[in-house]
């Protein structure tokens, strides 16, 4: 079960699909039920309509209808855990997992208890950082998924910490399951003449620091281009920005992009720029050290967890413009440390982060739960109260 899927702009939409394709492998029968936006200005921000095929997989697409409507989470969970109830009745499942603790994982957990299923929960990026701390309804839901789901997956320890920090869950609760990518797919390109090709992909958003990069930019030494890949609630102002600090000519917007062409997305470039407030684990910059990209990024929960600055790419304090032009100029102008960087990264990458490893984990996991004692006592009603996501639901 997941919150967002293909054609949506975010990484977890990338972990699922890859996901889907080793359960598959590993002889799996899979079913992906996906809430989607219908919505057509909601797509704006993170993409949407229906989930397509995957081969070998049998995908459920239920739009986001309450969620659409004032941000009504309620009624869209209640809906996903009836879905699931009326699939297992055509064709009994023996594990459910669900991506995002809430609502994704809430809805999962009321219908594992229900059918007498284990389940197992992703807690991802917005878990983690802000979802609990809206409003009660959404800490309670919280709670009681990392209290009782049979196994909590979680990126890394920085998050892990994150989360016992805002939550109280305690930390043996946590199974580490890291980020992964492609490494088949994502793979370096060409050396190329010219100035130096930086890079931003994934949602355009505030909170991914796309606008510090921008502010950045006007005072990074050294012969440079950059491009900004994705779409976003932050577009249009980072359009904006672009313009109004004299970057048009040196600065490029290309929209959504198919996942498909993503691969030679990095290839055509040389530096990836990541300056996020938080992850809850990067997959774009495990993307970009398997395409042999320098990384830029910041000293954030979900990024220490892989980048280690000055060993397999550069990190500075999140928010710090200055220090991000420092670093930018610093890639820009030294070749020799963009390639030592990229060099560590790739590595590193095909080592920990390749996508049979991480599945086979993953599949470890279901094995270890599939007996596991049936969930009883769980409370599914909860207080509805005001939360400020309720206005923007996509932000959650």
């Amino acid at each position: 079960m997941s919150r967002r899927f293909f054609p949506a702009i975010s990484g977890m939409s990338i972990y699922a699909i890859n996901l889907l394709r080793q359960l598959v492998a590993g002889g799996h029968d899979v079913t992906m039920i996906s809430q989607y936006y219908g919505d057509p200005e909601r797509r704006k921000v993170y993409g949407g309509g229906p989930p397509p095929e995957v081969p070998g997989v049998r995908v459920i697409g239920l739009e986001a209808v309450g969620e659409q409507d004032g941000g009504d989470f309620e009624r869209d969970v209640e809906t996903m855990a009836a879905t699931i109830a009326a699939e297992h009745a055509q064709s009994p499942f023996d594990v459910l997992h669900a991506q995002y603790g809430y609502p994704t994982g809430w809805a999962a957990l009321i219908a594992a208890q229900r059918l007498g299923l284990p389940c197992v929960v992703s807690i991802q990026g917005g878990d983690g950082h802000w979802v609990g701390s809206c409003c009660a309804t959404h800490r309670i839901a919280m709670e009681r998924v990392l209290d009782h789901a049979h196994a909590v997956l979680i990126g890394g320890a920085s998050f892990a910490g994150e989360v016992h920090d805002r939550l109280g869950t305690a930390l043996e609760r946590f199974t580490i399951v890291p980020g992964a990518v492609d490494t088949e797919r994502f793979v370096p390109g060409e050396l190329a003449e010219g100035p130096v090709r930086l890079f931003y992909h994934g949602r355009v958003d505030r909170r991914k620091g796309v606008l510090d990069m921008l502010h950045a930019l006007p005072a990074v030494g050294g012969d440079w281009t950059c491009t900004v890949s994705g779409i976003g609630p932050d577009l249009e102002p980072a359009r904006a920005l672009a313009t109004e600090l004299g970057l048009d000519g040196r600065v490029t917007f290309t929209g959504y992009a198919d996942y498909d062409h993503v691969p030679g997305l990095y290839r055509d470039h040389d530096v990836f720029v990541s300056p996020t407030y938080a992850e809850g684990f990067s997959n774009t910059i495990l993307e970009a050290m398997a395409a042999g990209l320098a990384v830029a990024s910041c000293r954030s929960v979900g990024v220490v967890d892989c980048v280690r600055d000055g060993e397999n790419g550069l990190l500075t304090e999140a928010g710090d413009v200055p220090a991000l032009t420092a670093m930018l100029t610093r890639l820009v102008t030294d070749a020799a440390l963009r390639g030592r960087l990229a060099m560590a990264g790739l590595a590193e990458c095909r080592r920990v982060y390749s996508w049979h490893a991480v599945g086979r984990q993953i599949q470890g996991i279901y094995a270890a739960v599939v007996d596991a004692p049936a969930l009883v006592g769980v409370d599914e009603q909860i207080p509805v109260t005001p939360c400020r996501f309720r206005s923007e639901p996509h932000l959650l």
